[in-house]
């Protein structure tokens, strides 16, 4: 499979009366992305307002409590569109060329949906732990209907994402792209041919599934309900999976994320190189011990079924996956599968508590994104988009979090991105 990227960069994103890109500058009229926004039935249902601002580097804006951020795409060839499942067809998607808006975002913020959403500082200490103090960001501030169940209004703010970031990528169809690079696996008879000799390396890449607004998309499917399965890693690329979730905010996969995952982009910079990066193995992490036994003996099943020799495993969360992520690790190490676990460290604020809900001696090669209880001092700033009434009750806050001058004293898990288990982030150890 193989496919095209297009990277148009925006350089710049200014509000207009008119919506276009033109010499690397995003314009928008929010008016119009609005009425697109508004043609979703659960949009018109469940969400009162939809107001835009713009938050750009090194400005001192705060953002807060961000939900999702959304990478700017349109599929321009070949088959599918972008989101498949939820914004078009479901058409598999990966292959053909897609355009990307890249250097900018949108960042859907407003009333909390639940308690574990995060923060954006697009200057100050708090800038340094989050990627997304490096994008131009169009920021839709939403607000809910009275009443509306916390479910509702999930699937309101995701598809209203969704649909902007469509909207504003449907501008780039027609520009041409400063950078184009293409991306091809083969397949396995293929792949063994053309790559006689590289040690076959797969991506098990665990999504967030457990349900309570803990929720991952496959092709529009809520993860939960899937048993491991295969993907191109192209389809990864280009849009097969996509954020629903209210985990803490240092390491939740946004859909940003999963466009933009590291893990994908690293292993085809070494594939036909030092590496055959045969696929990707999708897995959930659900509550129920007979389900992550389920899960992570199909994973390993289907790494052994592929004759693997490495396995990358990156998670999402903390706690109980946990010990998805060890079984991951275990069942592979012992079909004598060499695997490497990319996580994060819930250690306590002093560092000197056990890092992760499970261990195993066969555990030998991790990578950590840092360790989400590190507390931190973020300073008042001159502009909040949103709202701070929830600072205090956010997953990494408590009771005093907020200080009457606008700074936040709070652990590292409150910004969105900080500790991220794809390893989008700037933290690790040694």
């Amino acid at each position: 499979m193989k496919l095209e990227l297009g990277f148009i960069e925006i350089k710049d994103v200014q509000f207009s009366n008119e919506c276009a890109v033109k010499d690397g500058i995003l314009y928008v009229n929010p008016d119009q992305v609005k009425e697109f926004v508004y043609e979703n039935d659960d949009v018109r249902q469940y969400l009162k307002s939809i107001n835009f601002d713009i938050a750009k580097p090194g400005e001192s804006v705060r953002i807060t409590p961000v939900k999702d951020v959304i990478e700017p795409r349109v599929k321009v060839e070949g088959p599918g569109g972008v989101f498949p499942g939820v914004i078009s067809k479901v058409d598999t998607v990966g292959s053909g060329r897609t355009h990307v808006l890249r250097g900018c975002a949108v960042v859907t913020a407003g009333k909390i949906v639940g308690f574990q959403e995060g923060i954006i500082d697009m200057t100050g200490p708090g800038a340094d732990y989050t990627p997304f103090s490096k994008t131009l960001n169009v920021v839709m501030i939403v607000e809910p209907v009275e009443g509306t169940k916390q479910h509702d209004y999930e699937r309101a703010v995701r598809f209203a994402g969704l649909r902007a970031a469509t909207f504003l990528g449907e501008l780039g169809r027609n520009v041409t792209p400063d950078e184009v690079k293409t991306f091809e696996t083969y397949g396995i008879k293929e792949g063994l041919e053309k790559l006689p000799g590289l040690p076959r390396v797969g991506y098990l890449h665990m999504l967030q599934t457990q349900g309570l607004l803990h929720d991952t998309y496959v092709y529009g499917v809520d993860a939960k309900k899937i048993v491991a399965t295969l993907l191109n890693p192209t389809e990864t690329m280009d849009g097969a999976i996509l954020s629903g979730n209210c985990v803490s905010a240092c390491d939740k996969n946004t859909t940003y994320h999963h466009l933009n995952n590291p893990v994908v982009a690293e292993l085809f910079e070494e594939h036909g190189k030092s590496i055959n990066y045969v696929c990707n193995i999708i897995t959930n992490e659900n509550v129920y011990l007979a389900d992550k036994q389920r899960s992570s003996d199909w994973a390993a099943k289907l790494a052994k079924l592929l004759d693997l020799d490495a396995v990358i495993v990156s998670e999402e969360g903390f706690g109980n996956p946990d010990a998805d992520l060890i079984m991951n690790c275990v069942k592979n190490e012992k079909q004598g599968i060499k695997t490497v676990l990319i996580t994060d460290e819930y250690a306590g604020q002093d560092g000197k508590s056990q890092s992760l809900a499970d261990v195993s001696p066969l555990a030998t090669a991790v990578v950590t994104g840092g360790n989400a209880n590190m507390v931190i001092n973020l300073p008042p700033m001159d502009k909040v988009i949103g709202t701070l009434d929830y600072v205090d009750i956010i997953a990494g806050g408590h009771a005093g979090s907020l200080q009457p001058d606008g700074s936040i004293d709070a652990e590292l898990q409150i910004i969105t991105g900080a500790t991220n288990e794809m390893g989008f982030n700037r933290l690790s150890a040694r």
